[in-house]
């Protein structure tokens, strides 16, 4: 219980977690992050087997041949499934049995494990979070993933946890996560829609987490599935996590935050 509590600290704490976006943080552009990518890192022989199995499942009757029509069956699978609950700090496939049991899982959680889906479906894939410039005690951000769609020659965001996509007011396809930005400081030019048709959207979340006017994104790059897969292995639950993760910054294997739109010292102010 002592443990729990201080895990709880670490990472929730405000002290905390503006310490952690000052070690991770780096400024950079939008030529930087073109290359990004979460497969850079993690190949499908890094994957879980147990992602292949429930993939199995998901694609039981086939696979769209569409990427975009692929990753909505995905999304929707994984929403309907996944009921959600406290945050996990586990290897991933642990992970993924837990959300799958209906016993924790939030929008992070959500985010990693689609990561690993989109991997072993041969799907490009980048993961982003948002936070407020400058710090706001009373948000504690916000998970989300972009693919790459061949099909329409652009990254996409995708939130996994409400299954939808952006759209900008004059155009049909799905926006990216900088093509959203680009419509700042006027929210009213980009709207959103599920096309999970079993699930209600909860507007004011998503207003909160993406349209408020202090809102900023980062890339989330350099994080090895078999790297912290590893790790948590060996020393959970024996070990705190935050020391888990802090032994990997030390080591020089740690994920960063890339800020290309904004600078993130703006956070501290």
């Amino acid at each position: 219980m002592i443990l729990k509590k201080i895990s709880w600290v670490f990472k929730r704490h405000p002290w905390l977690y503006i310490a952690r976006f000052k070690l991770l943080s780096k400024n950079s552009n939008i030529e930087d992050i073109k290359e990004q990518s979460y497969n850079a890192k993690n190949h499908i022989k890094d994957i879980p087997h147990y992602f292949n199995e429930v993939n199995d499942i998901i694609f039981k009757d086939g696979k769209p041949n569409n990427d975009v029509d692929l990753v909505k069956q995905l999304s929707v699978w994984l929403q309907n499934n996944i009921k959600g609950g406290p945050g996990l700090s586990e290897p991933s496939d642990e992970a993924l049995k837990i959300m799958l049991s209906g016993k924790g899982g939030v929008c992070s959680d959500m985010a990693q494990v689609f990561n690993n889906f989109c991997v072993i479906n041969n799907i490009q894939v980048r993961e982003w979070g948002n936070t407020r410039a400058p710090f706001s005690n009373d948000y504690g951000g916000h998970s989300f993933n972009e693919f790459y769609s061949n099909t329409l020659n652009k990254w996409i965001l995708i939130d996994v946890s409400y299954s939808l996509f952006f759209y900008a007011n004059n155009k049909t396809e799905p926006l990216s996560v900088l093509e959203i930005y680009d419509f700042f400081p006027d929210p009213n030019e980009v709207y959103f829609e599920t096309f999970n048709s079993s699930k209600k959207i909860d507007e004011k979340n998503i207003i909160k987490n993406y349209l408020h006017p202090d809102t900023v994104p980062f890339l989330i790059c350099n994080y090895s599935n078999k790297t912290y897969d590893a790790f948590l292995k060996r020393t959970r639950p024996h070990i705190p996590v935050f020391i888990t993760h802090f032994a990997i910054f030390l080591v020089g294997k740690s994920y960063y935050y890339r800020f290309p739109l904004s600078d993130y010292k703006k956070i501290f102010n």
